[in-house]
């Protein structure tokens, strides 16, 4: 049995090494891409006018929208919810965001009566949209790390949706 040349060793060894390279770019990228269709409005854009911002989301491929943002200045992923009543914040992720339990109130959730506390949020921002002292409920249960945005906060906005793309303005003219 003879040996290969330590040239061909190399070769063979450079081969290997590019296909795994190769193959961990192609895995970090399609990762990416499913990200994307997952929530493609990691970055909103802000559009200011005359009187208002507004932000445009496109809706996921399930057909939500999801958008990150921040409550306190921590960024978190949104979950547009018109039919929750309130902001609902995972009882983990507010012990994350430091956020304060107060009253303790009985919440109705896909899984039935739960016992949630009321909380506020200082500031909770949707791209240059600010909202402030936004009315929040923290919810045990919730898996995820998702905050469903509820009416609490979309009250103090406009929004309409059409062909895919919601839009949510803020009037400036009354800050």
């Amino acid at each position: 049995m003879s040996e290969r040349p330590a040239g061909q060793r190399a070769a063979r060894v450079m081969l290997v090494l590019a296909w795994i390279a190769a193959l961990a770019l192609a895995t970090h990228w399609f990762a990416d891409w499913e990200d994307g269709r997952d929530n493609p409005n990691r970055q909103p854009q802000s559009v200011h006018g005359n009187g208002y911002i507004e932000v445009s989301l496109a809706s996921s491929r399930g057909g939500h929208y999801v958008l990150d943002g921040q409550i306190d200045g921590r960024t978190v992923t949104f979950l547009l919810d018109t039919g929750a009543t309130a902001v609902a914040v995972p009882q983990k992720l507010a012990g994350e965001l430091g956020l304060k339990p107060g009253a303790a109130v009985q919440i109705r959730t896909a899984n039935g009566i739960a016992t949630g506390w009321r909380t506020r949020l200082g500031l909770l921002q949707l791209g240059d949209i600010q909202l402030r002292d936004v009315a929040a409920l923290i919810t045990p249960g919730m898996d995820g790390d998702e905050v469903l945005l509820g009416m609490s906060a979309l009250k103090q906005l406009e929004f309409t949706q059409k062909g895919g793309t919601l839009v949510l303005r803020q009037s400036t003219s009354m800050q």
